[in-house]
């Protein structure tokens, strides 16, 4: 493929809060970006493992989405995060 088909080349100012938390099952260091892309989702990124997911309030809510988005060891953990990103959302 000698051609490239751009979907869009966009570039934006975006606002990105960083946040570290120990928590009782394990350390979260997470960025969550939020930019106009997406329809109001976030990016948000587990630092540790580079994992990132575009994630509404909704699928924050679900640890079972939040365990497959993340590659998470346990659903305790999958919880866990769940609370800690609604509290920062």
């Amino acid at each position: 493929m000698d051609e490239w088909m751009i979907l869009y080349d966009d570039t934006e100012a975006t606002s990105t809060r960083f946040l570290g938390v120990a928590g009782e099952t394990t350390r979260f260091d997470v960025a969550i970006t939020t930019t106009a892309h997406f329809y109001g989702k976030k990016l948000v990124t587990l630092i540790q493992s580079g994992r990132t997911a575009i994630l509404g309030e909704d699928e924050a809510s679900h640890a079972s989405y939040l365990m497959e988005a993340f590659q998470l060891r346990s659903e305790e953990e999958a919880e866990e995060l769940s609370r800690v990103l609604r509290a920062h959302w």
